[in-house]
């Protein structure tokens, strides 16, 4: 009995994280957004797609110009894959993530082409999605490469966030802090953006490339200082923030060339949220989405999630959503609580990690659930990115219970060194725990939901 409805858990989480992850297709946005700006827009038409969702944008744009008649003058496409061209005049690339290499400087070049081509003329459209720092990275002017492939690897492993790491990252690329913006203009720019980052900071997405940095030179070196990224940093990278050194600047934040420049994020993780919620009601499940962003240690983040969903059980599950007026309360069976963000894994310069912040947080979560014994059995956690990728894995995520972590033991693993050594994937692989969905065309961070059973004792009598 206990394994059925260990099964009927688990299918209720991947539902409800299905559902997430098609609430933020980014298709019908994009083709919205372009369609409001093509009545006031200036021929010819140029886009540029840039990131995980850079494909199912790209599209979305060219039939919103076809409606309207028109045809795209060219284009480039970046993304983890190299996607079949919605239009012969759009060239499709297929970038490095998350450590830039040949592919990156080969997409980096198709964007210079196509920058070239515009000549400053017409209305480009930017379509911007997670992942894109990467996915274009070249060096700056006065940047070495290998020094750049040296910062990507060595940030993403020093703990920072996303708007940190990109913070820094942006400043030493070649079309980071607003540098593409310069290379388009004085051509009308409208930068539509599906957000990856917490707080939907413009600058940080993609590393900004048409948006101005609010951060000069020493900012920059500030930052590294403040968050004590100087292990991570390449010593001939930090040398280059002083005054009158060899790196290109970007333009300033009050430079004219932004004046024609439109940035605005149309899709997010608080769509993903809402859209597994309605699900998980769908389902006959009394839902709670947490407003507060995961933006914490990913082990840290797991033992706080398990504490707030035993807490949730022991207090009585409220009754599902109601339905139409007047109808009776319906006894829901589960809850479910809904968290979106993103976490940050700590690992020493040089190491790398086998699994991805969504894995460790599942995995630390199996041991706490394992910790709280009777209390944490009926409840179920999923963490895993609405990309479908989580680190540099083939699994979106995984889920996990209170029988998890025993179940990695007994293939002969040991669960808690795996979890010190950043070993999640092969952990969670041992007990079939891992979420494999495939890349998912999309990127708003991620999801964690946590689905809890009603005890006995809670259910509500008849009549």
């Amino acid at each position: 009995m206990h394994d059925e409805r260990s099964t009927t858990r688990r299918d209720l989480a991947v539902a409800i994280y299905a559902a997430a992850v098609r609430g933020v297709n980014p298709h019908d946005v994009t083709h919205r957004a372009v369609t409001e700006r093509l009545t006031s827009a200036d021929a010819p038409f140029w886009i540029i797609a840039l990131g995980k969702a850079s494909a199912a944008m790209a599209s979305a744009a060219v039939e919103a110009l076809a409606l309207h008649g028109v045809e795209p003058a060219g284009g480039v496409i970046v993304g983890p894959e190299q996607a079949a061209s919605p239009h012969p005049r759009l060239e499709s690339f297929a970038g490095d993530h998350p450590i830039p290499n040949e592919r990156s400087a080969a997409a980096s070049a198709g964007v210079a082409e196509v920058a070239l081509r515009v000549g400053g003329g017409g209305t480009v459209f930017v379509l911007l999605s997670g992942g894109a720092t990467s996915l274009v990275a070249s060096p700056a002017a006065g940047v070495e490469e290998r020094d750049l492939v040296r910062l990507f690897d060595g940030l993403l492993g020093s703990g920072a966030d996303i708007a940190v790491m990109n913070a820094v990252r942006k400043r030493f690329t070649r079309w980071g802090a607003g540098r593409l913006a310069r290379a388009l203009a004085p051509a009308r720019v409208h930068c539509l953006i599906v957000s990856d980052v917490v707080g939907d900071d413009i600058a940080s997405i993609g590393s900004g490339p048409c948006a101005p940095d609010p951060l000069d030179a020493p900012g920059v070196a500030a930052v590294i200082e403040r968050h004590g990224l100087e292990p991570f940093v390449p010593r001939s990278l930090r040398v280059l923030l002083a005054p009158d050194s060899a790196l290109d600047e970007p333009p300033a934040p009050d430079d004219a060339i932004f004046e024609r420049v439109e940035c605005t994020v149309i899709l997010g993780n608080r769509s993903a949220l809402a859209a597994g919620a309605e699900c998980a009601r769908e389902l006959g499940a009394a839902v709670k989405v947490v407003p507060e962003p995961l933006v914490d240690d990913a082990t840290f983040t797991a033992q706080r999630i398990v504490d707030e969903l035993v807490r949730y059980r022991e207090a009585g599950l409220p009754l599902a959503s109601p339905g139409p007026p007047n109808s009776p309360s319906r006894e829901a069976e589960f809850a479910c609580m809904i968290w979106g963000g993103e976490t940050i894994v700590r690992l020493g310069p040089g190491t790398t990690p086998a699994g991805g912040r969504c894995q460790e947080l599942a995995l630390a979560a199996a041991d706490a659930l394992r910790a709280e014994g009777d209390r944490g059995a009926c409840i179920t956690l999923l963490a895993a990115g609405t990309d479908g990728r989580d680190g540099p894995t083939d699994a979106a995520g995984a889920v996990v219970d209170a029988t998890t972590w025993e179940a990695i033991r007994a293939s002969g693993r040991d669960p808690a060194e795996d979890l010190l050594e950043h070993r999640s994937y092969a952990a969670l692989d041992a007990a079939r725990a891992l979420v494999r969905t495939g890349p998912s065309g999309t990127n708003v961070g991620d999801v964690v939901v946590g689905i809890v059973e009603r005890r006995l004792r809670d259910r509500v009598s008849p009549g």
